[in-house]
């Protein structure tokens, strides 16, 4: 490895980092990533625990159309990448649903088919219909992939089409949980971008969860030639002549590249330059980060009645509040996956799963001793799954611990420790670099802080900057 030699190092084994490495492979480029971690998938990888295998970030995969769509997110990453759609297995979502009120008394459906979510609106918001089919246009006709849009609030966007307070919360609500890094707003491309992944598009899961993905991903990879290094993080880039000359390895190795593309953060990123980018780092920093609870069950929420939703967002206040907690979870609201209640072509899962997602506050768990880490750990776990429950039909707590066979969950310090992330920021940095340059002429950002979203998302963007900077620039040097 010492003085090793690419056309392009990848920084980070995450979707954009394998989906960069997979195109730029294909087209005869010597590429190698380097992970810091044993395991690929990044923020969407999995773990075992008890001889089962527990999925890290996907609630689902957002962007699905049915088979024969055209012009979409997923049929452009799997023409790019040389996947036949059958290799991900994909099984459609029953139902979603979007809960506010206390007990969730106003709530609005939606599946992969559009057409249920805006009857909803129009059946419960008359007063917005008008509105809403304007939004719908607008957000239909906005360029959410340009490299060079200017940011837009999106909250005043939507202004200029909602007048009712509630439904604009709903609407926000989905799209800042799965995507947003920005506190109470998001920048309107970002919004596009997430109102078509969940709402034109829809969600879809591979019976066997997100190591279907990666596995896929892994063996285009391995077919195309591309090399990986696992184990084996970067320490630090080497700037020189406005360039990254060499990458520093964590292992005392060096190797050098024309190219270097980063897919851990811009933040992330800039303090592994030498020297380092720290002001610049500080000011994009992200500080959104999550608990979740995992609790695995001997028979499927069905049992229970929890049978029709496949996620629901619930928020149980007067407005939709998505700002980091004031203490260590915030338990106003959330996100309920119910992995099982997926259509699985007349299978199942073979025990039910329950999943529950809140935004929490990383300093608040980043320091504590380690007994008091998981006394509280405890503490939260039961009072994230009760504030969860009011959403769903009631079930006596005895019942749902008889039926219990495993839990787990994960704090903003778990996010820390397994992804790099800065104060555990799932999504990264709130401004994002949607060109991905950065202040070194051969070292570019894929992945969430360029800007695209969700699992679609984070391989499109690993697509997109290994075809704008490399394959397309290249093209045009040849030219």
């Amino acid at each position: 490895m010492k003085n090793s030699h690419y056309d392009v190092a990848i920084i980070g084994a995450g979707m954009s980092g394998l989906a960069a490495g997979i195109r730029l492979a294909h087209f005869g480029k010597k590429v190698c990533i380097f992970e810091r971690h044993n395991a690929p998938g990044g923020l969407n990888s999995f773990y075992s625990l008890g001889g089962r295998k527990f999925d890290v970030g996907l609630h689902a995969m957002t962007n699905y159309v049915p088979p024969g769509v055209k012009g979409t997110p997923l049929g452009k990453l799997l023409r790019q990448l040389r996947i036949d759609r059958e290799e991900f297995a994909l099984c459609p979502q029953k139902q979603s649903r979007i809960a506010f009120g206390p007990r969730g008394e106003t709530s609005l459906r939606f599946t992969n088919d559009f057409a249920v979510l805006d009857a909803e609106i129009a059946a419960k918001f008359p007063s917005q219909a008008d509105g809403w089919r304007r939004l719908v246009e607008t957000v239909r006709a906005y360029d959410d992939v340009s490299l060079d849009a200017r940011p837009v609030s999106a909250r005043e966007v939507v202004a200029d089409h909602l007048t009712d307070p509630l439904l604009t919360d709903m609407i926000f609500c989905p799209l800042m949980y799965y995507g947003s890094a920005q506190e109470r707003d998001m920048d309107f491309a970002q919004f596009v971008i997430m109102f078509k992944a969940l709402f034109l598009e829809g969600f879809a899961r591979p019976r066997e969860g997100v190591r279907v993905v990666i596995r896929v991903l892994l063996e285009k990879f391995r077919a195309a030639g591309g090399e990986r290094q696992m184990k084996c993080g970067v320490a630090r880039i080497i700037e020189q002549q406005g360039r990254a000359s060499r990458l520093i390895l964590e292992n005392g190795g060096e190797i050098t590249a024309d190219y270097v593309i980063s897919s851990i953060g811009y933040a992330e990123t800039m303090r592994l330059c030498e020297p380092p980018q720290t002001v610049s780092a500080a000011q994009n920093t992200g500080t959104l980060t999550f608990v979740e609870t995992i609790t695995v069950t001997r028979q499927p929420p069905a049992a229970w009645g929890w049978s029709e939703d496949t996620i629901v967002f619930f928020n149980d206040s007067d407005c939709f509040e998505y700002t980091r907690a004031e203490g260590q979870v915030d338990l106003r609201s959330g996100v309920i996956c119910l992995p099982n209640n997926f259509d699985y072509a007349g299978g199942t899962l073979p025990e039910g799963i329950f999943r529950v997602t809140c935004l929490a506050n990383y300093d608040r768990w980043a320091h504590l001793p380690e007994e008091e880490y998981q006394a509280d750990k405890r503490r939260w776990f039961n009072e994230v799954q009760h504030s969860a429950r009011r959403f769903l039909p009631s079930v006596d707590d005895a019942v749902l611990a008889a039926a219990q066979l495993a839990t787990d969950m994960f704090t903003p310090r778990t996010i820390r420790k397994f992804t790099g992330h800065l104060n555990g920021a799932i999504y990264g940095a709130p401004h994002k670099v949607r060109d991905g340059r950065t202040h070194l002429a051969n070292l570019y950002l894929c992945g969430t802080d360029q800007g695209f979203l969700g699992i679609v998302g984070a391989m499109l963007s690993g697509i997109s900057m290994a075809n704008y900077h490399i394959l397309q620039g290249e093209a045009a040097g040849r030219a």
